[in-house]
């Protein structure tokens, strides 16, 4: 976003910064004084962003005064929010691109310059949405061929593949099937990122990318071409436009850990970072105090405009975090038990703000998995202040030393800098969560149902219960009497004891501990503390290790923890799904004897999601699910029967007991090794991938054209009709003359229903576009991908195989042709209607437009020819982008609806909008049979109904370079 605009009149608000006099900024601090200090930091960067932008039509005066009063103005007043960037993936950046390669050519056609069409906010377009998994192999290799026969090798590779290397066989590991070489050198383990080579699962060392993976992202390129051509075009010709190519990471995961400046500094002007995106990952930024949640397509297109955002002045509740973390509680017990009481204090619609003694204590990692929990519990994001845990984690982010100072500074000019042993008061909220960290204790959940939870604490006693309750969703109904047994039992020369409780099963998974790979780091520094100690597991016991992604294997290698797991015998053994679902090796026939001879109750425990009874092993009746540093402590004690609190894990060196306290990691150890060693190296890798590109990308051909040269053949890319009327001055509002109605929907009709997605129905209006072109049902891909073909998307609009037309009288994307009396698809009446000249009208009933947001909602039934809808009434965000697009949102007066009106919808409608249209007005509609009702412009401000005037929003910006 450019420095501040011309004529505002918070001008004289704008001071240099004391340690950087070369740096400017809004001292909005002491513009709003007193109040200032009582508003929420979320709030008050929604402040400085209004008073910056404040221009006197899009954002103005009194709009930065009613989020001032944010205290008496919540809830009762909409406010602008111009976010400082936008982040796009690309199913949804496409039709956004399309637009502005549209626009461009719209004004050179009216005379105007076509290169200074560009983006107003910076964006940042990731291409992570393209992948389709057409090939995939067994995650055990060499598995038998199920369908018998002879196998066929994969087709050739592309050429742009890299020459394979032929390294000598693994000689280290029996089980090592890839290529290799024995052993590892001296130094750290290297690090393995998401979507980085292949790292052999037993030694880490890189092994050519197997031919499904090449495969996959060569299909990727070769489906997509079109796409990826137009994408490296607009990364070249726009400007405030960055474009991170296929294969370097998911949006919401660079957007954190790349896009994130946390302060904005733009030719020495600084401001807050805050970001809308259209990923629903969005908020995971609020983790690191920066303002930013998801949007629709057609938000974050008028962002990219330079349109300010509407929304409701929030409500704002404060979550005090208080107490201290018990030492064995892992930051997935914390994450899921804030969620679990933010869910329980109904924060549906609201900001959620972290303050109190407890937010010290979490990691950066724990904020933002807190933050992306947000659609979990409701609230439309979950803000973290920047502390000194924030600047600490920045500095090994990457940050250097100057920007760091700048960033701090400012943001303590401003009062936007949390500092948890300042005696300055707390903001004020609309209300208060208390949550106790002390309270947070870990569980583990079992023995035969995940919904069973039992604290740790009480594991011993619980399990004992079991043992004496009759048989069913927890009892065993072993007899007192044999409750003691012990049976010896010989394995690999030596004797063993087991007895009820006994574990024989141990598995570390990480499957359901991606979004915060810290628990597993957890298990990799207990295990290193545990060997160092002198501690062992059992050698009957079945110990396996699955990291799950790239992401979870960089945070065990970097760490150098991954050699102590496997002393206690958690081995990589692969990535997919095995012990959960079954997939473990037989326990030794010796254990497996002595279990049925004793008939006792032995224990899996796993860090997945399913334990039923028998699931692991049909002898292992009792399988608990617990966290991974979890698993490796029960596997050490050999016995889920032990209170850890009392009784020692394990005889150590020296024949000193080691109890688990004496081994577990503190969070403080946690946190230093996970941010002096794993992010460091994690942003170091990221930043490499980021600047480097990649091979095919680099190698992609693009024109370099002002204007994009549009294919006519192209069934992926296609200039769309939102231009075509553009003149140098808008017109008047004209009437809508004689409108036939193209559909009559109940209540409740979605944007599912409207907007198309998902794969192309083989009979559908655009099914036969796509054939007439030539292409096969297999080539049709879906409409997520066709986003930027106009043609495609219209003819997918009201096209939901669930749509209700009162006039079909059942589920069907069919309407009636009223001139001809023909039943036909939607987008093939409308066609007709255009074609006649002949205007068109949507009837709804109650909350037309619920569900998620989607460009397509309103562009769609703008392509159709529609002009308005008539509707009891709508939902708030898509009444707004039928405006943003040229569509009248009319409401029927409140007791009003066409049945009461006595509207059949086979008449045609006549509605006149008058030169001087303002918000909320009443109109008075005609129909061919002499009825006259009356219905209310739903345009809330000036702003919208200029918006209007001028065909909406996209057809506003082009007139302003002309």
């Amino acid at each position: 976003m450019d420095p501040p605009r011309t004529g505002s009149p918070y001008q004289p608000a704008i001071e240099a910064l004391e340690s950087h006099p070369e740096k400017k900024f809004y001292n909005v601090s002491k513009l709003g004084g007193a109040k200032y200090d009582t508003l929420p930091y979320s709030i008050r960067v929604l402040f400085e962003s209004s008073v910056r932008n404040c221009d006197g039509f899009l954002v103005k005066e009194t709009d930065a005064m009613n989020i001032l009063d944010w205290k008496t103005k919540q809830n009762h007043v909409e406010v602008p929010f111009c976010p400082a960037r936008v982040v796009l993936q690309d199913f949804t950046g496409i039709p956004a691109m399309v637009d502005f390669a549209a626009m461009r050519e719209a004004v050179r056609n009216a005379g105007g310059d076509p290169v200074k069409v560009n983006p107003a906010c910076p964006t940042d377009l990731t291409v992570d949405h393209s992948l389709q998994i057409d090939f995939s192999k067994c995650a055990i290799q060499n598995a038998p061929n199920p369908g018998g026969g002879e196998q066929k090798p994969l087709a050739r590779l592309s050429p742009l593949k890299p020459p394979l290397r032929k390294p000598p066989p693994c000689r280290g590991h029996s089980g090592c099937r890839g290529p290799c070489e024995a052993g590892r050198s001296p130094g750290p383990f290297p690090a393995q990122i998401e979507n980085t080579p292949i790292l052999c699962p037993f030694h880490l060392q890189p092994v050519p990318e197997p031919e499904t993976v090449l495969k996959n992202q060569e299909m990727e390129f070769g489906r997509n071409r079109e796409r990826l051509q137009f994408f490296k075009w607009s990364s070249k010709v726009f400007e405030n436009v960055s474009i991170i190519p296929p294969e370097t990471g998911t949006a919401h995961q660079v957007n954190l850990e790349y896009l994130s400046r946390v302060v904005f500094d733009v030719k020495d002007f600084l401001h807050p970072d805050s970001v809308v995106g259209t990923d629903s990952h969005t908020t995971m930024v609020n983790g690191l105090g920066i303002l930013g949640w998801g949007v629709g397509g057609i938000e974050a297109e008028a962002a990219m405009l330079g349109m300010p955002l509407t929304l409701p002045l929030p409500e704002v509740v404060g979550c005090e975090l208080t107490g201290t973390v018990s030492p064995f509680a892992t930051s997935i017990d914390i994450v899921l038990s804030i969620t679990k009481h933010l869910r329980q204090a109904d924060v549906a619609g609201k900001f959620v703000e972290f303050f109190g003694s407890g937010v010290s204590q979490l990691s950066v990692a724990d904020r933002t998995t807190i933050a992306n929990m947000c659609p979990e519990y409701g609230a439309i994001l979950s803000f973290f202040p920047v502390d000194n845990v924030t600047l600490k984690h920045l500095k090994h982010a990457g940050f250097d030393k100057a920007k760091l100072e700048v960033t701090e500074a400012y943001l303590k000019a401003v009062k936007l800098f949390r500092n948890y042993e300042s005696s300055s008061r707390e903001p004020e909220y609309s209300q208060v969560v208390q949550v106790s960290l002390s309270s947070i204790i870990p569980y583990v959940s079992g023995p035969k149902r995940s919904q069973d939870r039992v604290a740790v604490n009480n594991m011993k006693s619980d399990f004992q219960a079991c043992l004496n309750e009759k048989s069913g969703v927890k009892g065993f109904q072993i007899a007192a009497e044999k409750q003691n047994d012990i049976v010896p039992v010989q394995y690999e020369g030596n004797e063993y004891k087991l007895s009820h409780g006994c574990v024989v099963i141990a598995a570390v998974i990480s499957c359901t501990n991606n979004c915060n790979p810290s628990v597993m780091l957890a298990a990799g520094l207990l295990a290193k503390k545990a060997v160092e100690a002198g501690l062992e597991v059992k050698p009957y016991i079945r110990t396996s290790l699955s990291p799950g992604s790239g992401m979870v294997t960089h945070y065990l290698s970097s760490s150098g923890v991954l050699p102590y797991l496997s002393k206690l015998g958690f081995e990589v053994v692969g990535y997919g799904c095995s012990t959960c679902v079954g997939n473990t090796a037989p326990l030794p026939e010796a254990i497996r004897n002595a279990i049925k001879q004793g008939d006792l109750v032995a224990c899996g425990v796993l860090s997945g999601t399913k334990n039923f009874e028998g699931r692991l092993c049909d002898c292992v009746r009792a399988n608990y699910l617990a966290s991974p540093p979890l698993v490796v402590a029960y596997a050490i004690a050999g016995t889920v029967h032990i209170d850890f609190d009392t009784e020692p894990l394990g005889t150590g060196f020296n024949g000193k007991s080691i109890y688990l306290r004496d081994i577990w990691p503190t969070r403080q150890e946690l946190h230093t090794v996970e941010e002096e060693r794993v992010i460091s190296s994690m942003f170091k890798e990221l930043k490499e991938k980021m600047e480097k590109g990649n091979k095919r990308w680099n190698l992609l051909e693009a024109p370099e054209s002002t204007l994009f040269p549009w294919d006519l053949k192209s069934t992926y890319i296609r200039c769309p009709s939102f231009f075509d009327k553009l003149a140098k001055e808008a017109a008047p509002p004209r009437a809508v003359e004689n409108a036939h109605v193209l559909l009559f929907l109940g209540d409740s009709v979605t944007t599912d229903h409207i907007s198309p997605a998902g794969s192309i129905a083989r009979s559908s209006a655009a099914a036969k576009y796509l054939t007439s072109k030539g292409l096969t049902p297999r080539e049709f891909n879906s409409y997520g991908a066709r986003r930027g073909n106009d043609a495609v998307m219209t003819r997918g609009t009201f096209a939901n195989i669930k749509l209700l037309n009162k006039f079909i009288g059942k589920p069907a994307p069919k309407t009636i042709h009223f001139p001809s009396g023909q039943t036909l698809d939607v987008f093939e009446a409308a066609e007709l209607y255009q074609k006649e000249g002949i205007p068109v009208i949507i009837l709804a009933g109650k909350k037309y437009g619920l569900g998620s947001s989607r460009d397509w909602a309103a562009k769609g039934p703008f392509l159709l020819g529609v002009k308005a809808v008539l509707a009891e009434s709508y939902e708030k965000v898509h009444r707004s982008q039928l405006i943003g697009i040229g569509i009248a949102p009319l409401q029927f007066r409140p007791g009003e609806n066409p049945s009461t009106l006595g509207l059949t919808g086979r008449e045609q409608f006549s509605i006149l909008f008058p030169p001087d249209l303002l918000p909320r007005m009443t109109l008075d509609v005609k129909t061919s049979t002499g009825k006259v009702f009356s219905v209310i412009a739903l345009f809330e401000n000036s702003m919208e109904i200029t918006l209007y005037k001028n065909g909406g929003s996209l057809n506003f910006v082009a007139r302003r370079f002309l």
